[in-house]
């Protein structure tokens, strides 16, 4: 053979290697393609349901911070309350105490009139004593009207002296007695202003405290708000990830299903398939779609296990425990095919409809 002949064929070979090279990263590149989605779905999952983790700390949080506000709300509030009940009580003693003052001061200036009146009358009369005739004893005597009379005249002279002086001395004793009481009730309705105002100075502090803690409890309810809204959406994108993943996995696991049928022949109509690991009691197409073949914990539905049973469904089925993936793969099989009951139980798993199976 020639050079150029072996040149030749060696190219050839070459690049029927090359080509087949290529085919096969364009076929690995193809089945990442088709896996990658997937994965990244699991990706965004696992992010959304960390978020959720996290919102639902924070909710946790703002609640115990909003219960706490509520405790210390009460608390303001009952003194509150009390502080204006005495400011209240404080508010009615002092109105009685300055019209009882006011009664006294008027009363005060009306016996000072009544004083001066008094003290007028009788240097009216001094006056009039010293200024007219001055009787002796002997005209008295002379011009009574024999010994009666005389006793008489004495007796109203000196009765109208001393009820001059007793109504001055009445008048005084009064005054005295008006001023100490104004005295005093002036001293009280000073002491109950100050009562008053300190009330009304506490009243307003509690008032401001307590406008200040319905401000700070408003601003973390409506923080929970937020993060309650935000765990609304990352849980409704959750779903729509879960949703996606099951439709992938269901169409990979229909895809297994149809080349496992075309390499096969068909099990019994009413018999499980035993998927690519075998072993399963209902349809392996129904498992993939569902867990994957995994024991999960429970999902945002509280699905869980490896046939995704809910907790209510397990425990009518005859399982142990509060759920599924918290017992072996024996018992899970075991209420797996009682629920499944030869194909009659297929409406109970979601995904038996996804992947075609009824």
């Amino acid at each position: 053979m020639s050079l150029s002949r072996r040149c030749a064929s060696f190219c050839v070979t070459a690049a029927v290697a090359l080509l087949a090279a290529l085919m096969f990263v364009g076929s690995a590149s193809q089945t990442a393609a088709r896996a990658d989605p997937l994965g990244q779905l699991d990706s965004q999952l696992g992010a959304e349901q960390a978020r959720q983790s996290h919102l639902n700390a924070t909710i946790g949080n703002l609640s115990s911070l909003i219960s706490g506000l509520d405790g210390q709300i009460r608390l303001v509030e009952n003194r509150l309350a009390g502080v204006q009940e005495e400011l209240a009580a404080d508010r009615a003693r002092l109105a009685r105490v300055t019209t009882e003052l006011k009664q006294e001061r008027a009363l005060v200036v009306k016996l000072r009139r009544r004083l001066a009146f008094a003290r007028m009358v009788l240097a009216g009369q001094l006056v009039s004593s010293y200024e007219g005739d001055q009787p002796d004893l002997v005209s008295v005597v002379l011009t009574a009207n024999g010994f009666n009379n005389l006793l008489d005249e004495i007796t109203f002279l000196k009765a109208a002296e001393n009820q001059q002086q007793t109504a001055i001395s009445i008048t005084r004793r009064d005054k005295l007695a008006a001023d100490d009481a104004a005295a005093r009730l002036a001293k009280l309705e000073t002491k109950d202003r100050g009562i008053t105002h300190a009330a009304t100075i506490e009243e307003r502090a509690l008032a401001s405290m307590n406008a200040l803690l319905q401000s700070k409890q408003s601003a973390l309810a409506r923080a929970r708000a937020a993060q309650v809204l935000a765990l609304h959406a990352t849980q409704a994108r959750a779903n729509q990830l879960q949703s996606r993943i099951a439709h992938i996995r269901a169409a990979q696991a229909a895809a297994a299903a149809a080349a496992a049928a075309s390499a096969a022949p068909p099990p019994p109509a009413g018999s499980p398939s035993l998927g690519a690991n075998g072993g399963w009691a209902i349809p392996w197409a129904i498992v993939d779609c569902e867990s994957g073949g995994q024991n999960t914990p429970p999902n945002s539905a509280g699905a869980s296990g490896y046939y995704q049973i809910i907790p209510s469904t397990w425990k009518l089925f005859g399982g142990t425990g509060p759920a599924a993936y918290l017992t072996s793969k024996a018992e899970q099989d075991a209420v797996a095919s009682r629920i499944w009951n030869g194909g009659a139980g297929a409406s109970d798993w979601v995904c038996a409809g996804i992947v075609g199976i009824h």
